[in-house]
């Protein structure tokens, strides 16, 4: 019996490195749907700085004299309530639950701080970048963003 253990030992632990692997390969920057709205904002003659890690929550897209964030969120990874792609892995379950919570918390937290800040802020979910008809919907979305905000 003591041998039975030791092997479901080494397996989660070898499950826990493929994941682990896995995960780590899942991309930040450059997402298809970051690219998908970078290119509707180009369109608009937008401009934007992708590079904003020292604004709250660090935002995919970013205008300070503008005072607008963007952010474009995994459906998967922020929770996007009612998405099919909002699944939960079966496997640590409490793990996977807890993480989830931090990470809606934290991008709550982040769009308040900013709000308070004077920016607008726009979170767009990788399902409204698939289809043509999503992306000419978020246009009309995107193209307020080209006005400065009425103080």
């Amino acid at each position: 019996m003591a041998g039975t253990a030791n092997i479901r030992v080494r397996r989660a632990t070898a499950l826990s490195a493929a994941v682990s692997k896995r995960m780590g390969g899942i991309r930040q920057h450059g997402t298809a749907p970051e690219l998908a709205v970078r290119r509707l904002l180009s369109s608009l003659r937008v401009r934007y700085r992708t590079k904003n890690r020292d604004l709250p929550g660090s935002p995919d897209l970013a205008n300070r004299r503008r005072r607008f964030a963007v952010f474009v969120h995994g459906c998967f990874w922020h929770r996007h309530e009612g998405c099919a792609r909002t699944t939960m892995p079966k496997n640590n379950a409490p793990f996977w639950r807890a993480k989830f919570v931090d990470n809606v918390a934290r991008d709550s937290r982040a769009s308040a701080i900013l709000r308070a800040g004077g920016y607008r802020v726009l979170t767009i979910w990788e399902c409204e970048t698939t289809t043509p008809a999503q992306l000419g919907a978020l246009r009309g979305r995107l193209a307020k963003l080209r006005s400065r905000p009425s103080n």
